[in-house]
């Protein structure tokens, strides 16, 4: 009990951070838009399940993370810029075609687990991933907190990112928005795209924190 403020913070942090939109949520957004609500849960599973291997990771070896921090952090930029290239150039391919889907089609039903896989491929090669359990796992432990109040944290945000991802799968999926995306496909793609080769650059290209 004397260690529930801390792990109210930690609660607190980490709900707003999924209010502020990453590659990420962007990502979880267009695949429920362009593809399905079924594809956009998948995709958010994936995130949810990269959000509790970090968490996990930071709870049970915070100081080991952050002795080899600039070493991890540089390989994990390397992949997540490049994998960030890679949804920018879909998303321009996508502005690009001239066909544009407004129904969910059955083919991508047999193909779930590969949205599954590129939430927790974006959420793991994400570098802000690590910078935001550090801080998170910082502000909820305590120096004589328990193991128990670490399990609760990582449970705890692990529920609510299913929660929250799995909610902006189903906002983004509803007839009115998909009739939206249906009518700006190409200004959403491009913008889609444009974020991504940014947020990739912006990885590649920044220094590692020491």
């Amino acid at each position: 009990m004397e260690h529930l403020p801390e792990i109210g913070l930690a609660f607190a942090a980490f709900t707003l951070g999924m209010f502020s939109p990453g590659p990420n949520i962007l990502s979880i957004m267009g695949t429920s838009m362009a593809i399905s609500r079924r594809a956009g849960v998948a995709q958010a599973l994936g995130t949810a399940t990269g959000s509790f291997v970090w968490a996990t990771i930071t709870a049970t070896g915070l100081a080991a993370l952050v002795s080899v921090y600039a070493f991890v952090l540089t390989f994990i930029k390397i992949l997540g810029g490049l994998y960030l290239l890679w949804l920018a150039f879909k998303a321009f391919r996508s502005a690009a075609s001239a066909t544009c889907k407004t129904e969910p089609s059955p083919a991508w039903e047999g193909r779930l687990p590969k949205f599954f896989a590129r939430g927790l491929a974006i959420q793991m090669t994400n570098p802000k991933a690590a910078l935001t359990w550090i801080a998170i796992m910082s502000l909820g432990l305590a120096h004589n907190a328990p193991t128990s109040t670490a399990l609760v944290i990582v449970v705890g945000t692990s529920i609510l990112s299913v929660i929250g991802h799995a909610l902006y799968a189903m906002a983004f999926s509803t007839r009115r928005v998909v009739a939206a995306y249906g009518r700006a496909r190409q200004y959403i793609d491009t913008a889609l795209g444009v974020f991504f080769g940014i947020a990739g650059l912006k990885l590649l290209t920044s220094r590692t924190a020491q």
